[in-house]
């Protein structure tokens, strides 16, 4: 059993939290310096702290803290050379991070649904078997070379607003042709979560999937014509840009601290 502590009980770090406690496989610390952030983790963690001197007492330290907080953590943190700092932090690159400490360093971008156990997480440069145990627990990641990491922020970081929207979107036609709010919900976010299952699940292309649901003359490729004929593709792609910009725009601050 692994020893993690999770500094930072926020959004992320609760989800990072809560779906390491479904696994059952770690010791878990949870570091915060709000006490009312900890109340809301307490159930999920083994013991919760505001002192980060019990927190480095972990094999592997995440930090999920927001980036301008980072400096300011690392500062007060120390850690050993046979130890591991994970760090969640958006933006922030390996080599600030290597500066601050003697821990090794794993960079690493996950999402919220690391509380379900279905996170996606890009991290960098290589998971150490900890790390990847870790990981494997909160959902599935990918290692990437640090160049893209902005992109991935963006993709699986962001991506999880995207889809809400989408949801959302996809909810709203259907309670505007008649659909029950609540009946609209589950059957737009349970479609998203099948169809994505199916992607994960097959080697097909995406475009063979979807000539597989659009039969000719059916109701589906009557949807898929409005789509291609749509913009959508653009205006998903801009969005993702934006993030993306944003990620580089906060990594260049790091870069000339």
């Amino acid at each position: 059993m692994v020893h993690v502590s999770v500094i930072g009980c926020g959004h992320l770090g609760s989800a990072v939290i809560r779906g390491l406690a479904r696994s059952g496989a770690h010791e878990i610390t949870a570091c915060d310096v709000s006490e009312a952030a900890l109340a809301g983790v307490s159930e999920a963690a083994d013991q919760t702290t505001t002192d980060l001197t019990t927190a480095a007492e972990a094999e592997v330290v995440v930090l999920a803290v927001k980036p301008g907080t980072v400096g300011t953590v690392l500062d007060e943190l120390t850690l050993s050379s046979d130890q591991t700092l994970l760090s969640f932090a958006a933006a922030v690159p390996v080599e600030f991070l290597e500066s601050r400490t003697q821990a090794t360093v794993v960079r690493g971008m996950p999402n919220l649904a690391a509380e379900t156990a279905t996170m996606a997480c890009a991290v960098t440069p290589t998971a150490t078997d900890q790390v990847a145990a870790i990981l494997s627990d909160l959902g599935e990641f990918v290692e990437i070379e640090e160049a893209q990491m902005d992109i991935a922020t963006a993709v699986n970081g962001s991506g999880p607003a995207f889809v809400f929207y989408l949801i959302k979107a996809l909810a709203a036609a259907g309670v505007e042709s008649g659909l029950d709010e609540a009946e609209a919900r589950v059957l737009a976010a349970q479609t998203f979560k099948g169809a994505a299952e199916t992607v994960l699940q097959s080697e097909e292309s995406l475009e063979a999937l979807i000539d597989a649901v659009s039969s000719d003359g059916g109701t589906t490729i009557e949807g898929m014509e409005v789509l291609w004929d749509s913009d959508v593709d653009t205006v998903l792609g801009d969005a993702v840009r934006a993030a993306e910009d944003r990620s580089i725009e906060i990594s260049r601050e790091f870069q000339h601290d």
